[in-house]
């Protein structure tokens, strides 16, 4: 069937305008991991391991093996045991997010979180009720729990090329984020300072990501 000349450019008006409407969309739009970037999952997770007596070797690791001493597997299986338990529900938030999360959405900015938390249905929930407890209602238009520890490629696919902005703690998928066609932004941590790139940027805090925004 062909279709007569106007219908063509109806068509390319209305796609004109979807794309005004997404260009605008990701410009206020800002993808985030969760644990060590909005919450302080380290800082409750070693006191969850200390109550359970584990004692930590070696500072300054991103590795939870390398932490405590213990190995891969026994560090894969804790991890998710503490991801599934009730404690995820409550962690705190990390340094000034709340306050400038908060500022940054009041001022028009929606939020779309991706984290490798865990599967597990009741551990989402947990996490969506733990992040509107601090944050407020409405922060987080989606959040997208991918299994425990996994890579982000799933969870980032669907914003590849957007150019949304994309803040990470661990180098490799903030590295990942430069190959979606994403803007990086790197929390700085002790097991981190030590990278750089010349496309991520790097900054101590949320309020230096407002300022770079804003």
């Amino acid at each position: 069937m062909t279709w007569p000349p106007f219908f063509d450019i109806i068509l390319i008006e209305m796609e004109k305008e979807w794309r005004k409407k997404m260009d605008h969309r990701t410009d206020k739009l800002i993808l985030v991991d969760c644990d060590g970037v909005l919450l302080d999952w380290k800082y409750a997770f070693y006191k969850w391991m200390a109550e359970n007596n584990y004692k930590i070797v070696k500072e300054g690791v991103y590795d939870v093996a390398e932490t405590f001493g213990i190995t891969k597997e026994q560090s894969k299986q804790l991890v998710r045991q503490f991801n599934e338990s009730a404690r995820i529900g409550f962690l705190p938030g990390l340094r000034d997010a709340i306050k400038y999360v908060k500022k940054l959405h009041s001022e028009g900015y929606i939020f779309h979180c991706i984290t490798s938390l865990s599967t597990d249905y009741y551990a989402g929930k947990l996490r969506e009720q733990n992040l509107e407890k601090l944050f407020g209602y409405g922060v987080f238009e989606k959040i997208v729990c991918l299994d425990c520890g996994a890579d982000k490629d799933d969870g980032l696919l669907p914003y590849k090329d957007s150019g949304c902005i994309w803040v990470e703690d661990k180098p490799k998928n903030a590295e990942l984020g430069v190959e979606y066609g994403l803007r990086s932004v790197l929390i700085e941590h002790l097991f981190n300072a030590n990278f750089s790139h010349p496309e991520i940027q790097k900054v101590k805090n949320w309020k230096e990501i407002y300022e770079s925004i804003v």
